[in-house]
């Protein structure tokens, strides 16, 4: 492994670090057009849509670019709806995939004619008492989960999202007893899939269920779509193989039955491998033959290896030249945060490092930011983009002490 990798050359770490602090979040927009145009054109089927899933990173400026791009978007919350807003999505590009959501959360989508999905029969009933007469789509619970980690499995007898298929007449009838029109199906399995087999099987049972369902107009088959974070090690999804076999598998759905209209709602696929983490070694020790090298990324900055083991790529920009020396053994390299599980990569073979020396932690524009926090009252770092024609500006300003 060597000090750099993919397109960040040494000077413009470091002169991004020292022109907008450290750490900082930056993301390139020709990586994100491209990633959002492999998606738009994945399948073939004329009524095909893209919705982004909008918690991935729901910075407006990003948000602009994918509306540019002719993708829709999910939200989760008022709050992903008001950003989408924002950035100019209108309401028929976007829908309301409600978990366990407030009356008041259903009700500011259906203020604003925005489409829903409920994931329980209560919360059916609930948007009944609201929404009268109105559209409605179900989110099926699949049974078939899969994902990188048992927290982002998002389908199976022990998830929390959606509803049984067992339990679907009982959803027409409540629907049915609000004059409800039930005119969508989605589902989501889980996070992170490289291969496209239980993906293709979960979509082919959605649609084994809307053909029960005649006023459905609208299936979703979720979203995700992995990246592989291990460069040398994954191998990247198969986007034309998973294209191939959904356009099959819609086709042949059509001819037997109506047209219907297609999405999928991708999150980490779109965003993830456009946004980088630069950072700043500050500390560097052998405590009982463990070397650990203290950096300002904290789990306040980036969440994901300490919630869920994840595993980033990580490359050192020596703040001076000197010669390549790796570590005699693999190291901790660990955040600023008061707690043991402050971990950004355990056992990984770097670099020797000194104070001042810069960092790269790749593929991070997916789960961020948009999970990052003030712990211990830490303010919140600035984010840039690198435009198509190599400009840089901020997309969000870093917090100060004021701002906590």
């Amino acid at each position: 492994m060597g000090y750099e990798k993919q397109a960040f050359a040494k000077a413009d770490v470091l002169q991004l670090l020292k022109e907008y602090g450290s750490p900082l979040y930056v993301y390139d927009e020709e990586v994100l057009r491209n990633r959002c145009r492999e998606l738009r054109t994945l399948v073939k089927y004329p009524h095909f849509r893209v919705n982004y899933s909008a918690k991935a990173n729901t910075n407006v400026e990003l948000l602009k670019i994918i509306k540019d791009e002719g993708l829709d978007v999910d939200a989760m919350s008022p709050g992903e709806m008001y950003l989408e807003m924002k950035a100019g999505f209108t309401a028929d590009r976007i829908m309301f995939i409600g978990n366990n959501v407030s009356r008041d959360e259903l009700q500011y989508a259906v203020d604003r004619n925005i489409y829903i999905s409920v994931d329980s029969l209560s919360q059916l009933a609930l948007l009944g008492e609201i929404n009268r007469g109105g559209q409605v789509c179900l989110r099926i619970n699949p049974i078939i989960g899969a994902g990188h980690h048992e927290k982002v499995v998002t389908g199976g007898k022990k998830a929390k999202f959606g509803i049984a298929i067992e339990d679907l007449p009982k959803a027409q009838k409540i629907a049915d007893s609000y004059d409800m029109t039930i005119t969508g199906l989605n589902q989501h399995i889980g996070s992170l899939f490289l291969e496209t087999e239980a993906y293709v099987a979960a979509a082919a049972q959605l649609l084994d269920i809307a053909a029960t369902l005649p006023t459905v107009q609208v299936v979703d088959f979720g979203g995700g779509m992995g990246i592989p974070y291990r460069h040398e090690e994954e191998t990247r999804l198969d986007l034309h193989k998973l294209g191939q076999e959904l356009d099959d598998l819609i086709a042949t759905w059509v001819e037997k039955h109506w047209p219907i209209m297609v999405r999928i709602e991708p999150g980490r696929y779109v965003v993830a491998e456009c946004g980088i983490i630069l950072g700043t070694v500050t500390a560097v020790k052998n405590n009982y033959n463990t070397y650990f090298v203290g950096c300002d990324i904290g789990f306040n900055t980036l969440i994901r290896p300490a919630m869920y083991d994840s595993y980033h790529e990580i490359s050192v920009v020596p703040a001076q030249n000197r010669e390549y020396q790796e570590y005699e053994q693999p190291v901790y390299l660990v955040g600023p945060i008061c707690e043991s599980g402050d971990i950004l990569a355990h056992d990984r073979v770097l670099p020797v490092c000194r104070e001042g020396d810069g960092l790269i932690v790749h593929d991070a524009g997916a789960y961020g930011f948009a999970m990052a926090s003030n712990y211990n009252s830490r303010p919140l770092p600035a984010e840039v983009l690198i435009q198509k024609d190599g400009k840089i500006r901020i997309i969000r300003k870093a917090q100060s002490l004021k701002d906590l």
